[in-house]
């Protein structure tokens, strides 16, 4: 894997005025969900001085550090134009399969649990990018598709069965709750994915190219992207991150059923586009998601606090989506002209 170099600015100046518009609006976007984020929590302190309290704050890290890794990959996906809706199903055939393996190997290292998470995730993620690019499905229709066949799975393996905490090796269940200088092994590894992912969109070339895919598909290709590989390796990459997801999920929870992770590739991809990622593709960062799932996770605990009524959480997730959508369509448009402006202006 090569370092991307820098490139060089065109004569024209199109690529610097462009990019440096959109980076403005994406530092904004995540400025605004801090100061968001800070305004909700000092609102429902004030209200009940314990939400901010040692314990009440790493129950939303927690909370939050499963949608976190998710939303992580979907933001891979999502950058290339793409979407995968069976995260929620793949997470919850992860976490079974986990469980179960654990429950017949239980002197079986954490590690290794992990590593047969991310397994039967990546398998997932592979089967969604081959039908994708190889069959020339839509993202949308192939990943509906995978949900329920890999929901269909989980309740077959599982036959109406459950794996309980008891059934777990002591020491699994202890990672799900032992901490390192205070923070939860949970959040630990939540972090370290962000920071890996982000660096490698940011600085490596594989990564740049989600970018360019996302931004104009044809002329990716024109520029001797390899846009199968990227597609294949951004819907295993997402697929392997909710497998890890669902590992996370049976160590936290202990108790694990065929209905694990039901629906939260919605939670997934509200977080992904609240945190500014461009449904469109081609622009925002996996800490701008991270942000989204974290703020998500926050109104659904401050709701009950504030004595809303928890039906409200749906309409106001609903309205951020949608304002994140018209902001985005609303800065595409602006760019688009500024771009235009400037071409005038050199010819």
């Amino acid at each position: 894997m090569t370092l991307l170099a820098q490139p060089t600015e065109p004569a024209t100046g199109r690529t610097r005025t462009g990019s440096t518009a959109l980076d403005l609006v994406l530092r904004f976007r995540a400025l605004g969900l801090v100061i968001a984020l800070a305004v909700l929590v000092a609102v429902t302190a004030a209200v009940n001085s314990r939400f901010v309290g040692q314990q009440s704050i790493r129950d939303l890290l927690l909370s939050a550090a499963i949608t976190m890794l998710l939303a992580v990959g979907m933001t891979v996906v999502v950058l290339t134009r793409g979407i995968d809706l069976s995260v929620g199903s793949v997470l919850g055939l992860s976490a079974y399969v986990t469980a179960d393996f654990l429950q017949s190997n239980a002197g079986t290292p954490v590690p290794v649990a992990m590593l047969v998470g991310l397994g039967v995730g990546a398998a997932c993620g592979l089967v969604n990018g081959v039908v994708i690019h190889v069959g020339k499905v839509p993202p949308l229709v192939a990943t509906l598709g995978t949900l329920y066949v890999f929901r269909g799975i989980v309740y077959f393996v599982a036959g109406g069965s459950r794996i309980n905490a008891s059934d777990m090796p002591p020491g699994f269940l202890d990672f799900g709750t032992a901490r390192f200088a205070g923070i939860p092994y949970l959040i630990m590894v939540s972090l370290v994915v962000l920071v890996l992912i982000g660096v490698f969109l940011s600085r490596y070339r594989a990564g740049r190219d989600m970018y360019a895919l996302g931004s104009s598909p044809e002329a990716a290709r024109l520029a001797g992207v390899p846009a199968g590989r990227r597609l294949l390796t951004a819907y295993v990459l997402c697929g392997a991150l909710a497998g890890l997801g669902g590992v996370l999920h049976a160590a936290r929870y202990g108790t694990v059923d065929a209905s694990a992770g039901s629906g939260l590739e919605l939670s997934v991809v509200a977080a992904v586009v609240v945190g500014g990622v461009a449904i469109f593709g081609g622009s925002g960062t996996v800490y701008g998601a991270a942000l989204g799932a974290l703020l998500l996770t926050v109104i659904s605990n401050a709701l009950p606090v504030l004595s809303i009524d928890q039906f409200w959480q749906q309409a106001i997730v609903g309205a951020l989506i949608l304002g994140a959508i018209g902001l985005d369509r609303f800065v595409g448009l602006r760019v688009a002209a500024s771009l235009r402006t400037k071409d005038s202006h050199v010819d």
